[in-house]
């Protein structure tokens, strides 16, 4: 990674979260091991209901804003790539609703990353064009809506 991550502390919770449980600060493809790390929390989530589920991804989702914008400040660098909490919620909006098996893990994985690497319009503009905590969260929230969509048409 080009991008220094002297500046993140695993022991600030902030940071920790941030980067995915420390996913992020993998020297290769850290937005494909912050996917990763969303698996065991969509594991844990599946038995839940519909608005369990559903609650958590709007908490998390809102209380990254601040903790991937508080990231990106401490870091000096904006959607730094270590900085992956954002994909971990987008991979739980790939999921909403699908039932849970290997096939359906693999292909939402594989969707979600499609959609997040590849960023096709609007989440390019959004990307591009919008800031901070909220352009951090926001791209990857509708990269995961994309891939939802997507799974429901497959399963």
């Amino acid at each position: 990674m080009s991008k220094s991550t002297e500046n993140f502390r695993i022991t600030n919770p902030i940071h920790f979260l941030a980067l995915g449980f420390g996913s992020g600060l993998l020297p290769k493809a850290p937005g494909t091991f912050g996917t990763l790390a969303a698996i065991p929390l969509y594991l844990l989530l599946t038995p839940s209901s519909m608005s369990i589920y559903l609650t958590v991804v709007i908490a998390m989702s809102i209380a990254g804003i601040y903790i991937c914008g508080k990231a990106a400040e401490d870091a000096g660098v904006h959607d730094h790539g270590a900085i992956v909490w954002d994909e971990i919620v987008g991979f739980l909006i790939t999921m909403f609703l699908i039932p849970l098996s290997w096939q359906s893990v693999i292909v939402g994985f594989v969707l979600f990353r499609i959609f997040d690497i590849f960023k096709p319009w609007p989440i390019s503009f959004i990307d591009k064009n919008i800031h901070g905590g909220l352009g951090i969260m926001l791209d990857d929230v509708i990269a995961g809506f994309a891939a939802l969509v997507c799974m429901h048409i497959i399963f």
